[in-house]
């Protein structure tokens, strides 16, 4: 368990949402240790290392000894570590492996675009934005709908399996709902605001059965004004996961910012 003050602290000095212990803990359903300068999450018989550390720079060095430090206090059987670069020592015995970049929208100066401007005045003709601080069955609907169609990864799945429970238990947490003339719900987003500096894009969901048009555009742009109207200085978008969601980001502004890597394995 954190005391208030190492909380307060490790949410000064995020820089990436796995840092921020109110969205980790309830997906992760883990408890948050904080040695070192990292974080980590673990229960049973499995630990979650989240290898970018919050109060030095990152070498492979360090990483390798902290992590060692984390398994032989926990003596996990597996093992799920994020972190800019996996050590070579541990590569041969990934059993699965992802390699992505994080993105970032930087808000100071941020001028959007005449084209995003028209889409979301056009969206914003059939919509109406409301913010909400659950997810109801209508989400859960959409969710399933998204799941089903688009296939995600084993961990995105999760996230979006998990994300009833943590905006339950979340303070921080904000739902941005679209909702269509006739009051259905056409799209959604969840942004977390307890990190000092940003707000993370936790998850984004949209209809094909009732879909609008640039809904996704439109609470794009309300999570901007909201970002702001909290003081942040940019918006983590997470990462880039494949061509289509990375155009989309890029498309209003978002930029790789920092490398991604995915190891599980089963320690010796």
């Amino acid at each position: 368990m954190l005391s208030p003050e190492e909380e307060r602290y490790i949410l000064s000095k995020a820089y990436i949402p796995e840092h921020t212990p109110d969205l980790m803990v309830p997906i992760s359903r883990g408890e948050i240790s904080f040695n070192n300068g990292y974080i980590y999450f673990s229960k049973e018989n499995w630990l979650i290392f989240i290898g970018y550390p919050l109060d030095h720079d990152f070498t492979v060095e360090d990483l390798d000894v902290s992590l060692e430090k984390a398994i032989k206090g926990h003596r996990p059987k597996y093992v799920w570590l994020i972190a800019p670069e996996i050590p070579q020592s541990l590569t041969p015995f990934c059993h699965k492996r992802e390699s992505d970049h994080y993105y970032k929208l930087e808000l100071s100066g941020l001028e959007i675009k005449r084209d995003l401007t028209r889409l979301v005045r056009k969206a914003s003709r059939d919509l109406t934005i409301e913010k909400g601080e659950n997810i109801t069955k209508e989400h859960m609907k959409l969710i399933s709908e998204f799941l089903k169609r688009e296939r995600p990864t084993s961990l995105i799945r999760e996230l979006f399996l998990s994300v009833q429970e943590y905006v339950r238990r979340s303070e921080t947490a904000i739902v941005l709902n679209a909702f269509n003339r006739n009051g259905g719900l056409t799209a959604f987003y969840v942004v977390e605001l307890a990190a000092k500096e940003f707000a993370t894009y936790v998850i984004g969901c949209y209809s094909k059965k009732n879909y609008i048009p640039h809904a996704s555009d439109l609470l794009f742009f309300e999570m901007i004004n909201l970002a702001k109207e909290n003081g942040k200085s940019y918006i983590h978008l997470g990462l880039g996961v494949n061509e289509g969601i990375r155009r989309f980001k890029e498309k209003w502004g978002g930029i790789p910012f920092l490398k991604y890597e995915f190891c599980a394995y089963r320690p010796s």
